[in-house]
């Protein structure tokens, strides 16, 4: 159904006018690859304070999590947009000839880092070449490849990862994944120290993440439905990450009831001051900015890591259609 302004249509029979009812908003269902936090804060304060609305979007948000596979899900058209997680992923579209691409990405620095206890001597990366680190399954087939390439780590040092922050709460010498936003919060409320955090982006990766995927028949039958959605999401970040978060964090906390004020304090803060968001490309043409130069050079380091074959059409992964407008941007 496409999206039309509220109006009161009239039909002339004889002399009698007779109202014809609005059409409604545009219904899409979008997923989250995670619960409900502060990273999300942008698509909650865009529903919240009527963002999505006012573009002609009666939007649903359904949370991800680690038995949610939300890509599975758009592949099979229960969603109509989702977040695809990392520039692998969309790369991934490209390597296995699925019809969907990438058409924003929302955080310019990925948020992974490494986390490690203080005093250990494990306080920047070329420190832990050779250490056990613990990473996820998804985590070995993406960014780990950065850091072994960059850094000489190796698929030895390699220790499963559950998600469950005991193993390096109960080991000074332990190294794990986390995400900037919430392990470092958690650690320091159970441990009570303030851990070493890595940031993988700040070591010079270049990988896209939080990105807005749909499928190419979408783009290419409902542009502007797809450009509205975009619009809107852009504008909830700006919003949510200069103005008052309290709509944002209110839908936040009632969608996820695990969730608390501290933490998402602690994660909005963390994007904030880490630029995750707003620097780079998306300082000067706005958030949700993406290049073709920088997708170009995140393939070419993979071909180096030997991730992907060479030839592919990465153009497929992404279009720039929808970004690179300033949407949101205060002069």
């Amino acid at each position: 159904m496409r999206a039309r302004p509220a109006m009161l249509a009239v039909v002339v029979l004889s002399v009698v006018l007779v109202p014809v009812a609005a059409w409604a908003n545009d219904k899409i269902t979008f997923g989250l690859d995670w619960k409900a936090e502060a990273e999300y804060g942008g698509y909650y304060q865009a529903l919240a304070t009527g963002l999505y609305q006012k573009n002609g979007l009666d939007v649903v948000i359904q949370q991800g999590g680690p038995q949610v596979n939300h890509t599975q899900l758009l592949l099979a058209g229960r969603l109509d947009f989702n977040i695809t997680s990392n520039a692998f992923l969309a790369l991934n579209f490209v390597k296995e000839n699925i019809p969907f691409r990438t058409v924003a990405s929302i955080f310019q620095k990925d948020p992974a880092v490494l986390i490690a206890h203080p005093g250990e001597g494990n306080d920047s990366f070329p420190a832990l070449k050779g250490k056990p680190i613990m990473i996820s399954a998804d985590t070995r087939v993406g960014w780990w490849n950065f850091l072994k390439a960059k850094f000489g780590y190796s698929d030895s040092q390699i220790r499963p990862y559950t998600f469950n922050l005991a193993p390096f709460l109960a080991d000074k010498k332990a190294i794990q994944q986390g995400y900037l936003g919430s392990e470092p919060f958690s650690i320091k409320q159970a441990a009570h120290f303030d851990p070493v955090v890595l940031l993988v982006a700040d070591a010079g990766f270049q990988g896209y993440s939080s990105l807005i995927a749909t499928s190419d028949k979408r783009i290419a039958q409902q542009p502007d439905l797809v450009q509205r959605f975009v619009n809107a999401s852009i504008e909830g970040y700006y919003s949510y990450l200069n103005g008052d978060p309290g709509p944002g964090n209110a839908l936040i906390l009632k969608a996820n009831p695990e969730m608390t004020q501290a933490l998402i304090d602690y994660g909005r803060s963390s994007m904030k001051s880490h630029g995750i968001v707003d620097s780079g490309d998306a300082a000067t043409m706005g958030i949700g900015a993406m290049t073709a130069q920088r997708w170009q050079q995140f393939y070419a380091a993979t071909l180096d890591q030997g991730l992907y074959p060479k030839g592919i059409d990465i153009s497929k992964a992404y279009t720039l259609r929808f970004v690179d407008q300033k949407v949101g941007m205060r002069p």
